[in-house]
């Protein structure tokens, strides 16, 4: 290969046959579109185990429009959102709600901590008002998993309205709503589906998405009315990114042909060990314990006891054909390092091998 290895938590490397996919031209009206969007659809419910309740809506754009849209159609002016916030991700959730007009409340914990069950419960039970509640399965701001079946729980006991940004861990972290009680599950192409940018999707509740006639304020970013138009006549209300939706079926097809969530999700993680074992070696101190670490991207500390520089670093990387990620936190300087896409332990000794080749000659600099 001669285009960089992207360690970053998306857009990422992709197979050839996922980028092959995208050179065909699709007419948008045209049956066979049509049939290929009808097994999109089909496919996304089937990774989460949704198809005797939810519906899947695919939305033109990146995983923000598709959170914006599910927010925008879901939650009533009248009704009142808690955003469950420990990261970047979650403050975004909460920016777009105030955008909308939606009243918003929100329960914070720092970016190294998951989010705690027993809390939100608490917060449920002292404010009726509450109708849904936002959380972020893997938030990103540092790779930090969140336990999303313990606050789903608590969130069905208190009779609310669970909205999941499954944004990173959608397709390799199991998330089974015949299982778990979740309203909506917004996420994108672009991450552990390993496709290409251009598609967000929302999985429904189909009793909740009938009830949102006339919700959203938005034209475009009405999940209802963007569904209603699937069901009439499969087809997008809106030029749909054609190439964008082939490249995601290729994707899909891979994933089953890989062995579904939990094979992707194993090499995840076998690339997570050894990228958390090396830099460790080199003297690279992760940000988070490792029990609440997911195995999509992990977060490393800028050395204090050695001259570095991010923007440096990141160079010298590069020219060694590894796209690395800048820290996305508010409360130490760090820089992360993603394990998804299609890559495998052998690609990360590689960047390991770059990683102890870059300090090295920065040391002797």
């Amino acid at each position: 290969m001669t285009d960089p290895i992207l360690l970053t938590p998306g857009p990422l490397t992709t197979r050839p046959a996922t980028r092959q996919a995208m050179l065909r031209d699709w007419g948008s009206r045209d049956p066979a579109f049509v049939a290929l969007t009808a097994e999109l659809r089909a496919r996304l419910l089937a990774v989460a185990q949704g198809e005797a309740t939810h519906v899947c809506v695919p939305l033109q754009g990146s995983g923000t429009f598709i959170v914006e849209a599910a927010v925008a159609t879901l939650v009533r002016p009248s009704d009142r959102l808690l955003v469950l916030v420990n990261g970047a991700y979650g403050e975004r959730i909460a920016a777009i709600a105030r955008r909308l007009g939606r009243p918003v409340a929100v329960l914070r914990w720092p970016e190294h901590r998951p989010v705690e069950p027993v809390e939100v419960a608490a917060a449920l039970a002292a404010d009726p008002g509450i109708t849904h509640v936002a959380l972020v399965h893997c938030e990103t701001t540092t790779g930090l998993l969140n336990p999303l079946a313990e606050v789903a729980q608590a969130v069905a006991a208190a009779g609310r309205a669970l909205l999941l940004d499954a944004m990173s861990s959608f397709g390799a972290i199991a998330i089974d709503l015949r299982a778990v009680p979740v309203t909506a599950v917004m996420a994108s192409a672009n991450k552990c589906l390993e496709g290409v940018p251009g598609i967000g999707f929302a999985l429904v509740a189909r009793e909740a998405l009938a009830r949102a006639a006339g919700v959203s304020p938005s034209l475009s970013l009405d999940l209802h009315e963007q569904w209603r138009g699937f069901e009439k006549d499969g087809q997008w209300r809106f030029t749909p990114p054609v190439q964008v939706v082939a490249a995601l079926v290729e994707a899909l097809r891979q994933l089953e042909a890989e062995g579904g969530p939990p094979a992707r999700l194993a090499r995840y993680r076998e690339n997570l060990a050894t990228l958390l074992a090396g830099m460790r070696r080199l003297g690279f101190e992760p940000y988070l314990d490792e029990a609440v670490q997911a195995p999509i991207i992990a977060t490393f500390r800028v050395p204090t006891d050695r001259p570095f520089r991010f923007a440096a670093f990141y160079d010298a990387l590069a020219a060694r054909g590894f796209l690395v990620y800048p820290g996305k936190l508010t409360e130490a300087e760090t820089f992360r390092i993603g394990c998804i896409g299609a890559v495998d332990r052998r690609d990360i000794e590689r960047l390991l091998a770059a990683v102890a080749e870059v300090a090295g000659a920065a040391a002797a600099a």
